[in-house]
């Protein structure tokens, strides 16, 4: 059974900081590209952040350079999602993804998923 499971979303203020996590079980991924996506309410999930499968190449949306950062600890079979000076828009569901190639990440058709971790930015 390949599952991935996150936990770190939670209650935060704007201009606050979270770190979600994505913990694989079930086989390793240390070759495989990592991704976050997030969901708002009644919009498809959308692109946030991508990892290459040494950490060496991330890749952002527009909208969270700067403020985000994807890591990947492959001992642990985690990927990361560091988010700093948080904005209410930033309120959403996050998903962890994984798959073994770059465009099934970007396109949302990635092989894993995990459940969502809800995240919420006051003001």
């Amino acid at each position: 059974q390949v599952q991935l499971a996150e936990s770190g979303g939670g209650l935060a203020q704007a201009g606050g900081s979270l770190r979600l996590s994505c913990a694989a079980s079930g086989r390793s991924f240390n070759a495989y590209f990592w991704g976050w996506f997030r969901q708002f309410p009644g919009k498809d999930r959308e692109f946030v952040a991508a990892i290459d499968w040494s950490g060496a190449r991330k890749y952002y949306t527009d909208s969270v350079k700067g403020r985000f950062t994807i890591s990947r600890d492959n001992a642990k079979n985690t990927v990361f999602l560091q988010v700093d000076s948080l904005k209410p828009e930033d309120t959403a569901v996050y998903y962890c993804a994984a798959d073994q190639m770059f465009p099934q990440i970007t396109s949302g058709r990635a092989s894993y998923w995990g459940q969502g971790t809800q995240v919420t930015v006051s003001s």
